[in-house]
């Protein structure tokens, strides 16, 4: 019986000490508010616009042919190097040389009969002066002789369309340029009878080219002519392409329920790196500012919690006299700044909080653009100060020479005292 109350009461006693050593022995935890912060630095802020296109050249003709036939003889080829006025291919001629040997005797008759047709008309003309015969006689002899010379030049006209047909059938270089593609081989049928069938296309200078890019609508009002443009192609991805915009078109494209304008970028290519087709991936630089002072963009969005800021204040000695609360600090220094003539300021005016000597206070600053991960600051701030970015609350053990969550029943281990210092 005495042995079962020694067990009951050491029972008790080791709950009893567990217990204490629960609500005291782990270390008393303290809430502290600790800041993230970020050093103000200065460096580059750039408000950019992405799109895709396509490099073209500058200047490209598609040559063709107005008359149908065999293509005879082709002279160039695919990157062909060719020059103003150079032949490049030439038709059969023989129907076309047919045709104007034809067009060349209808006109030969047509002068035999307007020559006829003339002296009669003439006979007929004294006949009718002297009375001799009937003024019907007379208009119709006028009548033959003016449809006469009214043939003669329409088989003139013919002869000299066929003539030119005959011209069309050499085609020839209309700029200097390079031979981009070649669209026919000789033996080829070619028909101009509804449109101008393509033979060659030809860029004028491959040294000059230019991305024809898709700007979105949601975009375009940010962009502008002159503005600096950088670009890369797949074909060498580590080369980055310099540009400007020579033009923004105003005629919208539409695809997909998607509006999007076309804007021309004068790209410079005089390694030849850059060929036609290629798809751009384009970077429009909106505004820029080099070597500023600049600070994160979550700096502006902090806005610390009153509650936390209070307990913070006993922690850090933070002046509460002077800004009793975030938000009348705020609004103090707010009022403060404001004038009647100063509203276009205030839309650039905001408040960040500064840690200094570990403690935090609201500070004004001008700030300028933003690519919504940098600030630019104007003025508030020096280079170097900290500028906070997020607050929270932690839990800072007292017991920290010893080992977390260590019961008082284990037994130490061996040289812990003379480690510890005891």
């Amino acid at each position: 019986m005495k042995k079962r109350k020694l067990i009951i009461i050491v029972a008790f006693v080791a709950i009893a000490a567990i217990a204490l050593w629960l609500i005291f022995g782990r270390g008393s935890s303290k809430q502290v508010i600790s800041y993230e912060t970020q050093a103000v630095k200065k460096g580059t802020i750039e408000i950019t616009v992405t799109a895709t296109g396509t490099v073209e050249p500058v200047k490209q003709v598609e040559v063709g042919t107005q008359v149908s036939g065999v293509i005879k003889n082709i002279y160039v080829d695919y990157n062909s190097k060719v020059k103003k006025g150079q032949l490049l291919a030439v038709l059969d001629k023989t129907p076309l040389l047919a045709q104007l040997a034809s067009t060349k005797a209808a006109l030969a008759s047509a002068q035999s009969q307007l020559t006829y047709q003339e002296a009669n008309y003439n006979r007929i003309k004294q006949l009718f002066e002297k009375k001799a015969v009937s003024e019907t006689d007379y208009e119709t002899a006028l009548y033959q002789f003016s449809s006469a010379k009214a043939n003669v030049d329409q088989m003139k006209s013919e002869v000299d369309r066929a003539q030119t047909n005959l011209g069309y059938a050499d085609i020839y270089s209309p700029i200097d340029g390079v031979v981009l593609s070649r669209a026919v081989d000789e033996g080829q049928t070619v028909a101009a009878s509804f449109n101008t069938p393509t033979l060659f296309t030809i860029a004028q200078d491959l040294t000059k080219m230019q991305v024809v890019a898709n700007v979105d609508e949601a975009d375009i009002g940010q962009v502008s002519d002159g503005q600096k443009v950088n670009f890369t192609v797949d074909a060498f991805l580590d080369d980055v392409f310099e540009g400007k915009i020579t033009q923004v078109r105003l005629e919208p494209t539409t695809n997909s329920n998607v509006v999007t304008y076309s804007v021309v970028i004068d790209a410079p290519n005089p390694d030849l790196k850059l060929k036609p087709g290629l798809t751009a991936s384009i970077t429009v630089i909106v505004n820029e500012a080099d070597n500023v002072l600049t600070i994160p963009a979550k700096a502006l969005r902090f806005e610390p919690d009153s509650s936390l800021l209070a307990q913070n204040n006993m922690k850090t000695g933070f002046n509460t006299a002077n800004a009793a609360t975030p938000q009348t600090a705020v609004q103090q220094t707010s009022n403060d700044q404001k004038t009647g003539s100063q509203e276009q300021a205030d839309k650039s005016t905001r408040t960040i909080w500064l840690k200094e000597n570990g403690s935090i206070r609201p500070v004004q600053v001008v700030t300028g653009i933003t690519d919504e991960t940098d600030v630019e600051i104007l003025s508030g701030l020096k280079e170097g100060d900290l500028v906070v970015v997020s607050m929270q609350k932690t839990k800072a053990s007292a017991a920290a020479s010893t080992s977390e969550n260590r019961s008082p029943f284990m037994p130490k281990r061996p040289g812990s005292e003379r480690t510890s210092g005891k």
